[in-house]
């Protein structure tokens, strides 16, 4: 993705908050037919440089532009974690924006397999068992260096155990072009 096209992104994602807040924002130039494309993206909102709000897809379902545009909106206003986004805080957050790629399962045979074959601070990582489901942007690894730490702590948002462990649990791949605006 080029850097305008970066750039345009970020400008939806901005202008679709401030047009669900009723704030005076320009309208973004129509997007190239590449970001019309089936897409997945997480959008990120930071403010003061601690997390605001961030919801995505992790499968392409529709165009990326229009993902990006309902995420950023979802972040704002319907992250169950913060309350809805305030106009007066719109001037000072910070938009952060993850494209995904296609997941892709793993194939391991154990929790030591999988650890061997899982690359931080490339991977994202999809945990499934039974109807526990969780994620972690490869950004996370930032956070959670260690490849047992980062399994645990997925696990543990998938609503399991740290130390849960079944033959049973299924995972996926995925990397993100990352970019966002500068705080």
């Amino acid at each position: 993705m080029t850097s305008d096209e970066q750039k345009l992104l970020l400008h939806i994602a901005r202008h679709a908050i401030a047009e669900r807040l009723g704030l005076d924002f320009a309208a973004p130039p129509a997007p190239p037919a590449h970001l019309l494309e089936d897409g997945a993206s997480f959008v990120t909102l930071k403010l003061n440089g601690e997390l605001r709000g961030c919801i995505g897809m992790l499968e392409a379902c529709r165009p990326l532009a229009e993902d990006v545009a309902a995420n950023a909106c979802a972040a704002a206003f319907s992250d169950p974690r913060f309350q809805p986004l305030g106009a007066a805080e719109f001037a000072r957050i910070t938009i952060h924006i993850s494209v995904l790629s296609p997941p892709q399962p793993i194939n391991f045979t154990s929790e030591e397999d999988l650890l061997k074959q899982i690359r931080p601070g490339v991977d994202g990582l999809i945990l499934a068992e039974g109807r526990r489901r969780g994620t972690f942007l490869p950004s996370v690894w930032e956070e959670l260096a260690d490849k047992r730490q980062f399994i645990a702590h997925l696990k543990m948002k998938a609503g399991l155990p740290a130390t849960y462990w079944s033959d049973s649990v299924r995972l996926w791949r995925y990397t993100c072009e990352y970019f966002g605006e500068t705080e």
